[in-house]
């Protein structure tokens, strides 16, 4: 009699359980359509675009100079004879220091034009991202929400259910609902 209220207790448990499950409410979303729509992205990847191309244009300019003096020595080298080998000798032997020393600043300034460009982009994108993140935030509280999967970020291929809440964030954001964003994902 025991193990018979025992299995009917623990049923029970299990029962409680999925109604309790059933009550709670799924949603998705695309973060990714909701933080291309915002104007603040636009503006960011305009910028960062911007220190890109900043970056690589001083960084062309410095490999030009350093071909450019390449040049000049491989020229003279030609002009070598055993007449001046001693003074063309020197000349390239400061050439080639200069060229080592050149190349090494090419390479720091990619290295720090790299880092540059990261910070850039986590000082422009993180305060768009946390934006976005209290918009859902606030809607998925007002709606009652247990669970939203963000379809851009997992690994989620099929969904059928829940409420697709990105124009409910959009709207809370200013943003239009028709505003152009990414392709929505594929049942």
């Amino acid at each position: 009699m025991r193990k018979l209220m025992n299995a009917f207790f623990v049923a029970g448990l299990l029962f409680t359980a999925n109604i309790a499950n059933a009550q709670q409410k799924l949603a998705h979303l695309n973060s990714a359509m909701i933080i291309e729509a915002m104007p603040e992205f636009k503006t960011g990847q305009t910028t960062l675009e911007a220190l890109t191309k900043t970056k690589q244009t001083e960084i062309e300019k410095m490999i030009a100079e350093y071909q450019t003096k390449m040049s000049a020595a491989e020229a003279k080298q030609k002009t070598m004879s055993e007449a001046n080998k001693e003074v063309i000798g020197k000349e390239l032997q400061s050439a080639g220091v200069e060229l080592q020393d050149l190349e090494k600043r090419i390479n720091d300034a990619k290295a720090k034009a790299q880092q540059e460009l990261e910070q850039k982009n986590t000082e422009v994108f993180n305060p768009i991202r946390i934006k976005a993140d209290a918009a859902i935030k606030a809607i998925s509280k007002e709606k009652g929400y247990a669970y939203v999967f963000d379809t851009a970020n997992s690994a989620m291929v099929y969904f059928d259910g829940g409420e697709d809440i990105t124009a409910l964030v959009k709207t809370k954001l200013g943003i239009s609902a028709t505003a152009p964003s990414a392709a929505a994902p594929k049942k």
